[in-house]
């Protein structure tokens, strides 16, 4: 029954897509007629029979009004739910939604208890986007659905309310069928969590913190309920999060599943030591969850700690084999992929070559073939092959436009790998030239402007990224850093770094900039308080280089070199902390 449930719209979907495809041509052909059989096992008299043909010979005809009166007509006369069907669908393909609204309607006059009649009735309401008017219908399914299949019902109302115009309306709707079942032990942690998420639709997050709330309240266990939580995340509601951990003590079977998806939240939002002790404890807890490894390697890897990534990647790989070995043939293939791309990373950071290859070579899926070719590409470039690594990148086929673009971006970042910037730089300069308002590809040839170095195009290029993205905090911090750390308008430097702060006030990098702008401005107290807590939270080679500079010129040189070996050890060939050692003369 749940199947059927699941499925209980597909069935008009492609009817109302329809309706709603205002560009498309309107069909010539109308749908398939009933079939013989139908019409041969049906009681239908002579005068029916010939009325239901006169229909969709109109309807070949392109004759729409004609038959669908004549198709109503009948189904009137037969009360059979099929001929209703076929008349909704009729109006429908010749998007006449009001024909079609009619129709449904009268089919659930004369069937009030039919699910299919209440779901035409209500999604074609929908299509029409009279929010208004839905709010009966969908009591109304709800009633009719059986109970079993009522849960998944609820759960599916935000994606059908997904394309309201008024959000604040079909919030209030949605509310308004589902009071109901606000009071009922089984469904009311469902009805409240949709209630959440028709009201985060709308922009009322109060409103939706307040419906997780009551849906964890009416189970603490409740997946519905922690999910709308996770969804509510931001540094603006940390209530939400609060939440999110009592989900997580509460003992309930999805709480790993939650776990890890609190974990890439945390990842996202900048917080890399809360996402980072999040994996080690479903690691320990919930050892043979692959997920959880693949995410605990990329973490790791990310950090430079090479042997911990490794053992990660390994264990990901041994759980994620044992069950696609189970299942199909080539499912889990993306995520063994991207494990078998990093594993030949590591490999290739320890110069161990022909391990890297031979991780490439276990990779059979052709969605990261970039990827794949990509790590090829620098295998070759290791051995003074830099020309075969390009030449290797641009024979990859490209099946569409993300192809040709991954394929640009992957000869780029090969080219800065090895300080070719020059030419990584003419190779953007061509792309951004083609798309003017990219500002991605124009922020990628502002950091190779910086490099060259050409500054007065680089401010150029991160001004125009800032004018196309209003909101990008990479723009504003690269811009702001790069003008304090020359020394240049420190005062305007640090207005920016402080915009990006604002913008992402979690981002450690972004700390590490603004703490590098107090010290150019003589605050050397308030940039070792910014630069040790940007350390703590992202332990980074470049934030070491700045943290112990700052504690270097305040004769705490003791702590500077801890801190700097801190750095070699996370990556000894970080720019920044080699020419920071080299001009301050530091021996470690």
């Amino acid at each position: 029954m749940t199947k059927k449930l699941i499925g209980m719209f597909t069935g008009l979907g492609l009817a109302l897509g329809l309706l709603n495809a205002q560009t498309l041509p309107a069909a010539n052909k109308a749908e398939a007629p009933l079939s013989a059989p139908t019409l041969a096992t049906s009681p239908l008299s002579a005068q029916l029979f010939y009325q239901l043909l006169i229909g969709e010979m109109s309807a070949g005809n392109g004759d729409t009004g004609a038959a669908v009166s004549l198709l109503l007509d009948a189904a009137k006369k037969t009360n059979d739910p099929e001929l209703y069907r076929r008349a909704v669908q009729m109006a429908l393909q010749a998007r006449a939604g009001d024909s079609a609204l009619q129709v449904a309607r009268a089919w659930r006059q004369a069937q009030p208890k039919s699910l299919q009649a209440n779901q035409f009735v209500l999604e074609i309401l929908l299509a029409l986007n009279r929010v208004a008017a839905t709010a009966e219908p969908l009591k109304s399914l709800l009633d009719l659905t059986a109970a079993e299949d009522r849960a998944t019902l609820i759960t599916s109302i935000p994606s059908l309310y997904g394309r309201a115009g008024d959000k604040k309306l079909a919030a209030a709707v949605g509310e308004q069928a589902l009071a109901t079942y606000f009071s009922d032990s089984a469904l009311a942690t469902h009805a409240w969590a949709t209630t959440g998420r028709l009201r985060l639709a709308a922009g009322e997050t109060g409103m939706a913190l307040d419906a997780a709330r009551k849906s964890l309240q009416a189970d603490p266990r409740s997946r519905s309920g922690a999910l709308l939580a996770l969804e509510l995340m931001d540094p603006a509601v940390p209530q939400a999060e609060a939440l999110v951990k009592k989900f997580l003590d509460s003992g309930s079977p999805s709480a790993a599943e939650m776990r890890l998806a609190y974990a890439r939240i945390l990842l996202e939002a900048q917080r890399p030591a809360d996402g980072l002790a999040q994996l080690q404890l479903i690691t320990r807890e919930q050892p043979s969850l692959p997920d959880a490894w693949l995410l605990l390697g990329a973490v790791q890897l990310q950090d430079n700690l090479l042997p911990a990534a490794e053992a990660s990647f390994k264990r990901y790989v041994e759980l994620a084999e044992k069950q696609t070995a189970a299942a199909a043939p080539d499912s889990g293939q993306r995520g063994l992929a991207q494990a078998y791309l990093s594993l030949a990373q590591i490999a290739e950071k320890r110069g161990n070559l022909p391990a890297a290859e031979a991780w490439l070579n276990q990779i059979s899926n052709p969605e990261v073939l970039v990827q794949a070719q990509a790590r090829r590409a620098s295998l070759l470039a290791r051995q003074g092959k830099l020309a075969e690594g390009r030449q290797l990148l641009r024979q990859i086929p490209e099946r569409s436009d993300t192809d040709a673009r991954l394929k640009l971006l992957a000869e780029v970042s090969l080219l800065r790998d090895f300080k070719q910037y020059q030419d990584a730089y003419d190779l953007l300069a061509i792309a951004v030239a083609e798309s003017p308002d990219d500002a991605d590809l124009m922020y990628e040839q502002a950091m190779l402007a910086e490099k060259l170095p050409r500054l007065s195009d680089m401010e150029r290029l991160l001004k125009r990224v800032i004018a196309l993205k209003p909101d990008s905090a990479a723009a504003y911090n690269a811009l702001g850093y790069s003008l304090a750390d020359r020394g240049l308008r420190l005062a305007e430097a640090k207005q920016l770094v402080q915009k990006a702060v604002a913008l992402s006030p979690e981002d450690p990098y972004i700390q590490d900039s603004l703490g590098w702008v107090e010290f150019r401005l003589g605050n050397r107290a308030e940039a070792l308080r910014i630069l040790e807590a940007a350390f703590k939270a992202k332990p980074d080679a470049e934030i070491a280089a700045h943290l112990g500079e700052v504690l270097w010129t305040m004769n705490q040189r003791e702590r500077a070199i801890a801190i700097w070996k801190q750095g070699q050890l996370l990556n000894a060939e970080n720019e920044t902390l080699l020419e920071t050692l080299k001009r301050l003369n530091a021996k470690l």
